[in-house]
């Protein structure tokens, strides 16, 4: 199993940029230039290596190669992005890499293009790409090409003997486990399960018990095989759950106008571990909006933009308006969710006024795009 902390490293050590490997300081999906960007980069790295896997890498100064991380992305549905802009697509996998020296909640992103033997192209025009562009490598750029221009390098023996190094041990598997147990303070339940005999989960979270369920918060489970974070969160409410083939993760998000708020289930998502030393996740969305009286909506969103009007303006906060800040974000996405089409442009007015209180605040933004885009891919 590959090591994908180590197969990172070894990109960055050995590979300048090329037909095979590329790296970012971040991506950007939430918009059509981001989205048209990387549609280009994954079909041009699918077109030039149609016999080896290709690479993104995320979170990389491209000047210094520094390794200064991005925020963890959860986005199982990157899929139906690739599959819904390009004709004959390749598999898309995007994975959140562990690395020590990040701050708690930055991992690298890691974008895996599989082989694909059949050219892809756009089927639908986005940005300035119109519909039936072509792209592939030329040394680190992405370029339009007419037709595919032979001869491709060859990068199969290149990248497999970096994906060979790149092979886990059982000495860095129990290092990992010691070091995600010990990285994780006393207040929180931390622990590791094997499957199959060879797959190790650690995870963690602070414990609450409601009406004999068990949830937590600030929950971070990896597979320490791979390095791979699969949830991260400082917010949301999780169920976890597993069996000895399973391993079983229920979201919730908290919303609601007026005290109590309520949760609702956001996700299923299941860990299936098989006896050939392989794994398959799947994902549910299981969100549904809640219906709340559109006069009540509108009532809270006149509140919402008197305190944005506020904040631009740097004028002092009372109480109230202070304790309505963390709920801000959540509040826009659920009157945007009931069909007030207002909200959607204040949601985006909120931005830079949340990132400018902390990251505490600007957080609870990122989480409401978080579960607006596993809606949107969704559906």
């Amino acid at each position: 199993m590959i090591n994908k902390r180590l197969l990172i490293k070894a990109l960055l050590a050995h590979s300048d940029e090329n037909s095979f490997y590329d790296k970012k300081r971040k991506i950007d999906l939430n918009t059509k230039i981001g989205k048209a960007k990387f549609l280009k980069h994954i079909s041009a790295l699918s077109n030039s290596n149609p016999k080896n896997n290709s690479y993104i890498v995320i979170g990389i100064e491209d000047a210094t190669n520094e390794i200064v991380g991005v925020d963890f992305f959860d986005d199982s549905k990157l899929q139906n992005l690739v599959n819904a802009y390009l004709d004959v697509p390749p598999k898309v996998t995007y994975e959140n890499i562990y690395f020590p020296n990040l701050p708690e909640g930055k991992v690298v992103g890691l974008v895996t293009i599989f082989p694909n033997a059949m050219a892809t192209t756009l089927k639908k025009a986005i940005w300035k790409y119109p519909s039936g562009s072509f792209f592939q490598r030329e040394g680190s750029i992405s370029l339009p090409k007419q037709r595919l221009q032979l001869p491709l390098a060859d990068n199969h023996h290149r990248v497999s003997q970096i994906e060979t190094h790149a092979r886990n041990s059982i000495k860095l598997t129990l290092d990992r486990v010691m070091d995600f147990i010990g990285q994780h303070n006393h207040k929180l339940v931390s622990e590791y399960l094997v499957f199959k005999e060879f797959f190790v989960v650690c995870w963690s979270g602070k414990q609450k018990k409601v009406k004999n369920r068990t949830y937590y918060s600030r929950v971070d489970i990896e597979l320490i095989n791979e390095q791979v974070k699969l949830f991260y969160s400082n917010l949301d409410e999780v169920e976890i759950a597993w069996t000895k083939d399973e391993f079983l993760i229920t979201e919730y998000v908290q919303l609601g106008v007026n005290p109590p708020l309520r949760f609702y289930p956001l996700e299923e998502v299941k860990i299936n571990f098989l006896d050939n030393g392989s794994y398959t996740i799947t994902s549910q969305l299981l969100f549904e909006p809640p219906q709340i009286d559109k006069k009540l909506l509108h009532h809270r969103l006149n509140t919402l933009k008197a305190l944005m009007d506020k904040l631009e303006k740097q004028a002092p906060l009372d109480a109230q308006e202070k304790e309505a800040l963390p709920k801000m974000a959540a509040q826009l996405m659920l009157c945007s969710l009931n069909g007030i089409a207002l909200a959607k442009s204040q949601l985006e007015r909120a931005r830079p006024l949340l990132k400018a209180l902390g990251e505490d605040h600007y957080q609870t933004y990122k989480e409401s795009q978080r579960v607006l885009r596993k809606i949107k891919y969704n559906t």
